[in-house]
């Protein structure tokens, strides 16, 4: 079962929540990120509404809600975990109700604001090609074996989130038995557990074919058939792979501080910037929806513009 945030809540309030920890564990196979996220949310909601008098969740009705979204954007709440506050509320509340917890359902006509869609700062292709002369530079200059497997991991890393837009978690949980040589192609399970297929470019295999070659100077016993490992030999951590992404951009002059994250956004910008198609992109990525993916359009339209703007003799 996932363990909830330590705030104090209210019995009443409290009494469905573990229920609805593992609802989300075995019923809706949600990462455990967002069980977490989803979590804390509820937490966040029954603290608040207890503060108001409310003892049980069937006391919640529609105004609760929206008098605690509004009081989340007096308190500064970002439009994201508003949007996310509200999603967890209408997901706990139908599963509630659902379940015979409660009489009616409060969230069912729930809203939140839509969650800004903009990308951070993004790395040009100058800024590319710096971060991966640091990286392999920190590879020549490798003193023993243990330095030149770690500086072999970080470019492979680095190399693979870029080339195959990879998520963080998909990284991470990158088995050998994922790579699939003959065609090029990484085999990963992204959001909902979907397995999904994305191809690799070359200087992304020879990094890779590189990093595993001299893998076995940093993978121990509980490494298993992990890609990827950290220092202490089993499976890498995520809080690892975004300091070796952020240490790698530090180092290159102008380069904005990105996560693992921002090179994903990077490579589908870079690609519909050379042409790509927009359903081919959405289908790397694993986006669900190709709404999603539309996102990128406004920062290669927007480059357009400013290139427009600086070029042309009567912008």
């Amino acid at each position: 079962m996932d363990s909830l945030p330590p705030e104090p809540v209210a019995t009443g309030l409290a009494r469905d929540l573990d229920a609805w920890a593992d609802h989300l564990r075995l019923g809706r196979n949600l990462s455990e990120h967002t069980r977490r996220a989803y979590a804390g949310d509820l937490v966040d909601l029954a603290t608040w509404a207890a503060t108001r008098g409310v003892s049980a969740w069937g006391q919640v009705d529609h105004r609760l809600l929206r008098a605690w979204l509004a009081d989340l954007h007096r308190r500064g709440a970002e439009r994201t975990t508003m949007a996310r506050r509200a999603t967890a509320a209408r997901v706990f509340f139908a599963w509630a109700h659902a379940d015979g917890r409660i009489a009616a359902d409060p969230g069912s006509a729930l809203q939140a604001p839509r969650a800004s869609r903009t990308l951070p700062p993004t790395l040009d292709h100058g800024a590319v090609e710096g971060l991966f002369e640091h990286l392999e530079a920190r590879v020549a200059a490798a003193e023993d074996d243990a330095e030149r497997a770690l500086a072999r991991r970080d470019l492979a890393i680095i190399e693979v989130l870029y080339s195959a837009g990879l998520r963080v978690a998909e990284l991470c949980g990158l088995d050998a038995t994922g790579i699939d040589e003959a065609r090029g192609l990484l085999r990963v399970r992204g959001k909902g557990d979907k397995e999904r297929s994305t191809p690799l470019g070359e200087p992304a295999r020879r990094a890779l074919d590189a990093w595993l070659a001299d893998r076995h100077h940093l993978a121990g016993p509980d490494a298993g058939a992990a890609v990827f490992v950290g220092a202490r030999g089993s499976r890498i951590d995520p809080r690892v792979v975004r300091r070796v992404v952020h240490d790698a951009l530090d180092a290159v002059p102008d380069a904005p501080s990105l996560g693992p994250h921002g090179l994903r956004h990077a490579m589908a910008t870079h690609l519909l910037e050379g042409g790509a198609d927009l359903r081919a992109v959405q289908e790397i990525l694993g986006h669900a929806s190709l709404g999603t993916t539309q996102i990128y359009t406004h920062v290669t339209n927007e480059r357009l513009r400013d290139a427009f703007r600086q070029a042309h003799p009567r912008a």
